[in-house]
């Protein structure tokens, strides 16, 4: 069952992060809010009654938050807060007591009931009229609905995929790109400035490998018999560069010097290996902001520069010939390689330099979203932020965990036309762009996936996302029908004839929608928002079900709950655009 997460306020934290809005007031972040959500009205209420509650102001300004959320019993109300337990220690009174004071300074006119609850929670029942509300300013707000400026501009650069430009990009990356691309839709719908990042890393010993495999490639295709054990990349898909390659140059590429033709043929296939991997992504409905080519680093001498800052603030040192990170200093095992005795630099040391560029850019946070074999190297590069003299807590390194693919109970292995790689267009052709976004996302990150090819291509409610397109697809069809029999969404004065409990909690649903998005950026859960429109859908079939909509006999009271309909409409819709899936019409 879903049930919201504290909603993220002024200057909030989750999961040990601080949130934007930390430097202003809480009242000036509820203000600068687009959707003026019931969230940020109660919160506002509550920042209202601290000031009239007579609790002494030097103990309210400590307060860093106005946490709110939804009982899990809905008996005790809409909402809750426990507020006075952040408020005993520094008020020096028992948090029931300060409950009972807020309590009575709360301005009533948007509540039903505000009620006072032991240990020290305060818990709120809205009016019917003030759910009401939240119907005309959904279906008004549109596309626009959920967008908020709890961001408040806050640059953010996400960094995923990051594939090498060997080869096809595989199902595990898959799950990188999908999570990634949500989770970056999310922080924009949440007002933050994102930008996304796919980070090539086109130099080393891979690429000298690729450059070689290519070259076996166009001497086979000209007729030469090659040692396939020679090849470094196996697959078949460097078969068609090197054809692509030896139209574009012809036989006299392979007479230059070594030196010369490896790096025309490495920079030509890395160029179309890109290519198709941007066609790959696209088919999964996502574009990246920039493609940044590791090569630039050290044209423009960033990985040098970066080598003398960290020799510079006592953080690098020389033994041996080569040049060495202190990272022991830090949480490391062991000090850190950063440039070898024959004078070239390391992965490692391109990773410090790529990230020093990043900040140099002007991001507030970085996010890199990481593969589960990466999970060790994490510290190691926050050590090196911190070192450069960054805020470690500016890089937030998120870890996707393993998928492994179900079919009729049992594991499977999908077609292997692409080597020993099983990609992502292999995934899409069997189950569709959607469904493959989708069921990537579902859970959460942390967690270990298992892909149900036979679940994905059904189309049942058992299936999520059929489940939710479903119920998007049955509200436009219920809206035309219901024109056909000369109805149409009625306007707020109708809105008062929606009296049924089922209504209600469908309003409170859909009326928490701008706060699900600020909940699942600030915790970086997409999967949360997948729980919360599955809930939403669940509310809407048994309201569906339940009640008769399309009532000519009854225009006043259709008009109303087709105007709930198209409202909750709008948030399906909305939630799964920002998901990065379709909303059909027709189903």
């Amino acid at each position: 069952m879903y049930w919201p997460t504290p909603f993220p306020g002024a200057g909030c934290h989750i999961n040990g992060k601080m949130f934007p809005g930390g430097s202003r007031e809480p009242s000036e972040i509820i203000a600068g809010l687009t959707n003026k959500m019931l969230a940020d009205q109660i919160r506002q209420c509550i920042l209202d009654a601290l000031k009239a509650s007579g609790i002494e102001q030097e103990t309210v300004k400590k307060f860093y938050d106005v946490p709110l959320e939804s009982p899990k019993n809905r008996e005790f109300g809409h909402y809750s807060t426990n507020l006075p337990f952040q408020l005993a220690k520094l008020a020096k009174k028992p948090p029931f007591q300060l409950a009972e004071q807020l309590a009575a300074c709360i301005d009533l006119s948007m509540f039903e009931k505000v009620e006072p609850v032991k240990p020290g929670f305060i818990n709120f029942k809205l009016k019917p009229e003030t759910l009401r509300g939240v119907i005309p300013e959904i279906i008004e707000s549109g596309d626009n609905y959920g967008r908020t400026e709890f961001g408040a501009g806050h640059r953010i650069q996400v960094e995923f995929v990051s594939a090498n430009p060997t080869g096809p990009l595989s199902v595990g990356h898959g799950r990188l790109a999908a999570f990634g691309d949500a989770l970056a839709s999310l922080l924009a719908e949440a007002g933050f400035n994102v930008e996304r990042e796919f980070y090539v890393n086109d130099i080393g010993g891979q690429i000298e490998n690729l450059a070689l495999s290519i070259e076996l490639r166009c001497r086979e295709l000209l007729g030469e018999t090659i040692d396939p054990e020679e090849l470094k990349y196996k697959g078949d898909y460097i078969i068609e560069p090197a054809k692509a390659l030896l139209e574009t140059h012809g036989d006299p590429l392979l007479k230059m010097d070594e030196s010369e033709r490896r790096s025309i043929m490495a920079e030509f296939t890395m160029e179309q290996i890109m290519g198709a991997q941007k066609k790959t992504l696209k088919r999964i409905g996502l574009v990246f902001d920039n493609w940044f080519r590791e090569h630039t680093l050290h044209d423009q001498g960033v990985v040098e520069q970066t080598l003398e800052l960290l020799t510079s603030r006592g953080e690098a040192y020389e033994k041996d010939g080569a040049h060495w990170f202190a990272s022991t200093k830090y949480k490391d095992t062991e000090d850190r390689v950063l440039k070898k005795s024959d004078g070239r630099p390391t992965y490692f040391l391109a990773d410090i330099a790529y990230h020093n560029n990043k900040y140099q850019r002007g991001f507030d946070t970085v996010i890199d979203i990481w593969g589960a074999d990466h999970h060790g190297y994490i510290n190691r590069m926050k050590s090196a932020v911190q070192a450069m003299g960054y805020d470690p807590d500016r890089l937030e390194v998120l870890i996707v965990q393993l998928v492994r693919f179900k079919e009729s109970g049992e594991y499977v292995k999908m077609s292997k036309r692409a080597g020993k790689m099983i990609t992502i267009d292999d995934l899409v052709d069997e189950v569709g762009a959607d469904m493959a976004r989708f069921f990537f996302i579902a859970r959460s990150r942390e967690s270990h996936l298992d892909f149900d090819l036979e679940l994905a291509k059904e189309k049942s409610e058992a299936n999520p996302l059929f489940y939710l397109q479903y119920a998007h697809a049955r509200i436009c069809s219920l809206i035309a029908k219901a024109a056909e029999a000369g109805l149409k969404p009625g306007g707020a004065e109708t809105l008062s004839r929606l009296a049924d409990e089922r209504e209600y909690h469908l309003m409170k649903l859909i009326a928490d929608y701008p706060w699900e998005i600020q909940s699942s950026a600030a915790g970086r859960e997409p999967h949360r928002l997948i729980a919360y429109l599955t809930v939403v859908a669940g509310a809407f079939h048994n309201f569906y079900h339940d009640l008769r909509v399309i009532a000519p006999e009854e225009p006043e009271l259709s008009g109303a709950r087709l105007a709930l309909s198209t409202a909750a409409r709008n948030v399906i819709r909305n939630g799964l655009r920002v998901l990065g899936v379709s909303a059909p019409e027709k189903m």
